[in-house]
């Protein structure tokens, strides 16, 4: 399966902001975008200067960070609009609510890894229990009301005691419910627009698959 593997510090300075893919440090003054906040290559600093973008630029840039965030390949991210294009509501909020969903998106949200991409390696490993069974797919679609909790022999693992240490730095999600103490949280309902903490313009990104 295709996977990036550069540096992904250089997706947040592409797209100017935080995108919070190395966990921690991305609260500390060792984040790359603190340090370089210009774009990466040899002519990034050439381009410290917001340059005027098109429209077709603009909607490019969204769709890209919200993939870049979530860790979705484009063909997956098409998957996603596609489904939530053909769902009732707004198209850009149910967008979003797809990508809340994946399993990975929770594990992170409930401070059990420090980043989408550590939550990942906990579920592919085998660390992660749904209901009380072993789900090792990432993208896996939790439901209102479904109980996630980290396998037992697996709550003393290093990275998921930095997490729950650095889980205060971390911004907090109205839909999960969590138990740190027993290692356990609850996915409570679909989360609104609102209580997504997003700086993404979705509405562009329905305009540029609209087209």
């Amino acid at each position: 399966m295709a996977r990036y593997v550069d540096a992904v510090c250089k997706m947040c300075r592409r797209e100017g902001i935080k995108l919070f893919l190395k966990g921690d440090r991305c609260y500390t003054e060792k984040c790359a975008i603190d340090r370089r906040a210009y774009p990466p290559g040899e002519h990034g600093q050439a381009r410290r200067r917001p340059r005027k973008m098109s429209e077709y630029g603009m909607q490019l840039r969204e769709k890209q960070k919200l993939r870049r965030v979530y860790g979705v390949l484009e063909r997956q991210f098409r998957h996603y609009f596609a489904r939530a294009n053909r769902m009732e509501g707004i198209t850009g909020e149910r967008l979003l609510q797809l990508l809340e969903r994946r399993l990975d998106n929770v594990v992170y949200r409930m401070g059990f890894a420090p980043s989408r991409p550590a939550a990942r390696q906990l579920i592919r490993h085998g660390h992660i229990r749904v209901r009380g069974r072993k789900v090792n797919i990432p993208s896996f679609r939790v439901k209102p009301g479904d109980v996630i909790t980290v396998r037992e022999k697996s709550r003393q693992l290093p990275v998921v005691q930095d997490a729950l240490k650095g889980a205060e730095m971390r911004p907090k999600a109205p839909y999960v419910e969590v138990d740190r103490a027993k290692l356990e949280g609850t996915f409570l309902t679909l989360p609104s627009r609102v209580d997504i903490p997003m700086p993404v313009e979705e509405q562009l990104i329905v305009e540029l698959y609209s087209k």
